[in-house]
């Protein structure tokens, strides 16, 4: 689930009401989210703000957001999917994932997207995690 305002912002209304329903359905029955957001990081996390809890956790999936964002992601009880972009010259992860909890991180792909270097513009496969995990 999530929000993502890249190619289209017509249906952000909606896309709010259904990222609240999906939340309220996931804290209610203790379930993760794992939540996409894609040029809106910072409308989905004040978004899951009332929702905030013990009863609610999930990934952000293929985080590439700033050490302020991926703080208030981790206070929100979250974890942060890290993918290709760690390997990423201009990723910007390089100096992010270094301050954060080893923890609190989710090795994931996005395939078929975003391969990792030295694999970067093909296609992605789970085989390629090793090469984000020695980033």
């Amino acid at each position: 689930m999530g929000t993502d305002l890249y190619w289209d912002k017509t249906f952000w209304e909606q896309q709010q009401e259904a990222f609240k329903i999906q939340t309220g359905w996931a804290k209610q029955y203790k379930l993760p989210l794992v939540i996409h957001c894609r040029q809106s990081i910072d409308e989905t996390i004040a978004l899951l703000g009332p929702f905030a809890g013990p009863a609610l956790t999930g990934v952000f999936h293929c985080f590439s957001g700033t050490l302020e964002q991926a703080n208030k992601i981790l206070s929100l009880g979250f974890y942060l999917g890290i993918g290709g972009v760690a390997t990423f010259k201009n990723g910007g992860l390089d100096t992010v994932i270094p301050q954060i909890d080893i923890n609190r991180l989710v090795l994931e792909t996005d395939s078929p997207y975003l391969a990792p270097v030295p694999h970067r513009g093909k296609r992605n496969t789970p085989e390629y995690i090793p090469l984000i995990a020695a980033r």
